[in-house]
């Protein structure tokens, strides 16, 4: 359904991207964040699945400044070190523009929400602070919560975790719930990365066909 595309960011940078459309009127826009394994073949299903849904959906490649083009199907343990090697070298100040230029292409289908898995869940809230011409964000299991905990959101917001995710402390999970009572805060029965179907030992296809609804609900009363 979708296509490859370029960007141009307010930089200069010519920033690879996945975009897709609906088929009729479109409901708003939609900008989808990727796991630390890039625009790969997951990440461009969910794109499509927006599209189908009635938005016009755009994934940015946010690792394209450390390594043009990097994307991966390999989600075993030993690639986590090629993606710990990549996140050092990446740059939070470039990344907000790379947001920015992805937002821009996805305001064609109108108002623009932002979400994503993992590494783009926690870059979901911090869009949320950073404003963008954001509407809405709805993150999934983003990582690293006290980093963040202190930018509170600009606009509506709710995330979504596993209760079973080892990479992320339920008490830091029940702190930003604390923190912030006008936000959303779900829990699934499920470990990390249960909305991937690509990962047979993560997926969990009632978490996150009950995520993805909420997800969907919040956009239509957000971005109408």
């Amino acid at each position: 359904m979708g296509e490859r595309i370029k960007l141009k960011t307010s930089d200069g940078f010519d920033l690879n991207a996945y975009k897709a459309v609906p088929a009729g009127k479109a409901k708003g826009g939609v900008v989808l964040l990727q796991e630390v394994w890039g625009l790969n073949r997951w990440i461009r299903s969910e794109v499509d699945r927006y599209a189908a849904a009635g938005y016009v959906c755009v994934a940015p490649a946010m690792m394209d400044r450390v390594e043009y083009g990097f994307e991966s199907e390999n989600y075993k343990a030993d690639h986590f070190a090629k993606v710990g090697e990549l996140m050092k070298s990446f740059n939070p100040a470039t990344a907000f523009l790379d947001l920015e230029a992805a937002v821009k292409e996805a305001s064609s289908g109108g108002k623009v929400g932002i979400t994503g898995y993992c590494f783009g869940g926690s870059w979901s809230w911090r869009g949320a602070n950073a404003g963008l011409g954001l509407s809405a964000a709805s993150g999934y299991y983003g990582g690293g919560v006290p980093s963040y905990i202190d930018l509170a959101p600009k606009i509506p917001t709710e995330m979504h975790y596993g209760e079973k995710d080892t990479g992320i402390p339920l008490d830091q999970v029940e702190a930003l719930r604390a923190k912030y009572p006008a936000v959303g805060v779900y829990l699934y029965p499920a470990v990390h990365g249960f909305c991937n179907a690509d990962r047979a030992d993560h997926y969990d296809a009632a978490s996150a066909q009950k995520a993805n609804a909420r997800t969907l609900e919040f956009f239509a009363k957000h971005l109408a």
